[in-house]
């Protein structure tokens, strides 16, 4: 017996022991923290700006409209904050404990509005609730009403509205992660909490809840990193965030150092929102005591409260997706011979090359990151690792001002150097071309990348590798003969996903693209801002069909193992 536990921890151990065995392979960190470097450049220029800019506005910032960004950035991220954590922890509940009509439909079907950019639903909402939308348009033949003097209806153009509009899309996080911790819970702890008196909402508030706070944290970090990203909805909505801030203050007072001033106060947003996941992550540990964990079955749900609970489910996808996606249908039916033409192909065009370049990109990097990470012995090189992958927290108009800053200032060093040498101009060789939007959006979407890498690589064992470095491949080579077959799919929907993403970005593509080159992200953000939604509703509609790939992707990783029941 001793003999097989001392073989087993010898196996566990070597099969944790790092693949670097020469020191041929150090050349895969000492590359990876080169390349972090350069993904980490464009938040460590926000910071060094911010800490000695050229131009210190900081007094003046903190006397007139700094205040006011920063509290319309709270009010507008507690408020989704609530709105999501509501909205998907009850539907996640309702999916996960209960049946009830078209549950199986709406399972999926709540994944949806995920695919709806909150700038679009954000413009398709106030062509619906303005004066001269449908609802008050039906209201005022209903009643007889004349104009806006005879009847009160709210203002769709505000923060309450914004949070209305943006939390019926980006509550799919919240009920993403909800939805998984309820699945993991064992149904032991709720039978313990009903023999002792709990009725079933005092058992969801008491245990379930509890239970899932870490899952559900993260979920609700993640949709108010989303919000804290906006640009398109939040302007058009009049509600003014850090991030209308920095797009002001650059593009419209062309200020760069104030723009990267208003950044570092959002990049503390950031790494709050990021400790609050990690607190909640870590914050409290839960373990089954018994052997043998049973999983919940479902109540079926009779009369009324069935249909209440089909009702609830339906609710957001219908405001979430339904509302929004039918008036871009309509609009691009009716405006599609205008909108059809080959200035919507230029944009469709423009949008595919930047996505694609970045994908690949991106799929490129985070492979080599991922590899580095799983050969390196140093802490150093995967501290550096981690620390590139942090930029998919930061909003993408604190990158493009990040980025602008580096590039800027190599172009210059490049035109100065060419002046004095060889007594020429290069001008912008970076600055303004799509190579700083492509970079933009590698960094941004890396961790998606590196995420499935990482992933991908941690289900190769060791072994594989081991066996093809004894057989004389060099690192390199066991990469290319073993792990890249085995990891296809991985590479595949890292691709599908950084490739969605970057069709969907705005801030970033508005403050880094060259003169006259539109996407379909930028050409709807323009016509909208100029209520010409309805010749620009064929590329939204586009953007949306492109979003809908990842969602069916989520789908199929939420579907329910089989469990044997227990005897």
């Amino acid at each position: 017996m001793d003999d097989r536990l001392h073989d087993e921890h010898r196996t566990t151990a070597a099969n944790q022991q790092p693949l670097l065995i020469g020191d041929k392979d150090r050349i895969w960190g000492i590359g990876a923290v080169a390349v972090s470097t350069l993904v980490a450049l464009p938040v460590l220029s926000i910071g060094l700006l911010a800490l000695f800019p050229t131009e210190n506005i900081w007094p003046h910032l903190i006397a007139t409209v700094l205040p006011g960004y920063v509290k319309q950035t709270l009010l507008l991220m507690i408020g989704v904050g609530l709105a999501t954590f509501i909205i998907g922890t009850s539907t996640a509940w309702l999916i996960t404990m209960y049946r009830f009509p078209c549950r199986k439909w709406l399972q999926w079907a709540l994944l949806i509005p995920l695919a709806m950019p909150t700038y679009i639903i954000a413009y398709t909402y106030v062509d619906v609730f303005e004066y001269s939308g449908v609802v008050q348009g039906t209201l005022r033949d209903l009643f007889g009403w004349h104009n806006s003097r005879d009847y009160w209806f709210p203002d769709i153009r505000t923060t309450g509205g914004a949070i209305f509009v943006m939390s019926f899309v980006l509550y799919p996080y919240v009920y993403l992660t909800a939805r998984a911790s309820f699945l993991k819970q064992s149904v032991c702890h709720l039978e313990v909490s009903r023999t002792l008196g709990r009725t079933a909402i005092g058992t969801f508030f008491s245990v379930a809840l509890p239970l899932a706070r870490p899952g559900i944290v993260v979920g609700v970090s993640l949709a108010m990193m989303e919000c804290l990203n906006d640009i398109g909805a939040v302007e058009y909505f009049g509600v003014h965030t850090l991030t209308v801030g920095i797009y002001s203050t650059w593009l419209e007072r062309g200020n760069l150092g104030g723009a990267a001033q208003i950044a570092s106060i959002m990049l503390i947003f950031v790494f709050a929102l990021i400790w609050l996941e990690r607190v909640g992550r870590s914050g409290q540990r839960f373990h089954h005591m018994s052997q043998r964990e049973r999983k919940p079955t479902r109540q079926r749900l009779k009369g009324w409260r069935a249909w209440i609970a089909t009702v609830v489910c339906i609710g957001p996808i219908v405001l979430g997706f339904v509302i929004p996606g039918a008036v871009l249908l309509d609009f691009a039916v009716d405006y599609f011979d205008a909108a059809a033409n080959a200035e919507y192909l230029r944009f469709v065009r423009n949008s595919l090359l930047l996505s694609v370049l970045a994908a690949v990109t991106a799929i490129l990097i985070g492979l080599f990151l991922a590899y580095a990470h799983r050969l390196a012995r140093s802490d150093f090189v995967q501290i550096a690792i981690r620390f590139a992958s942090v930029g998919y927290a930061v909003p993408g108009a604190v990158l493009g001002i990040g980025i602008l800053i580096p590039l800027t200032r190599f172009d210059n060093f490049v035109d100065g150097m060419a002046r004095d040498v060889l007594e020429i101009s290069t001008g912008l060789l970076l600055t303004g071309t799509i190579f700083s939007i492509v970079y933009a959006y590698v960094v941004r979407f890396l961790a998606v990348s590196y995420g499935n890498m990482e992933t991908g690589l941690g289900r190769v064992t060791p072994n594989l590798a081991a066996a093809a470095r004894t057989l004389g491949r060099t690192s390199t080579g066991a990469l290319r003969e073993v792990h890249l077959p085995l990891i296809r799919p991985a590479i595949a929907a890292a691709g599908l996903l950084v490739f969605v993403d970057c069709m969907k970005e705005l801030p970033a593509t508005l403050i880094l693209r060259p003169f006259n080159f539109d996407t379909l992200a930028t050409h709807v953000y323009t016509y909208a801002s100029l209520d010409l939604l309805e010749e620009s509703a064929l590329a939204a509609l586009t953007i949306v069909l492109a979003g809908l790939v990842p969602v069916m992707l989520l789908n199929r990783t939420l579907k329910e193992p089989k469990y044997r029941p227990s005897r």
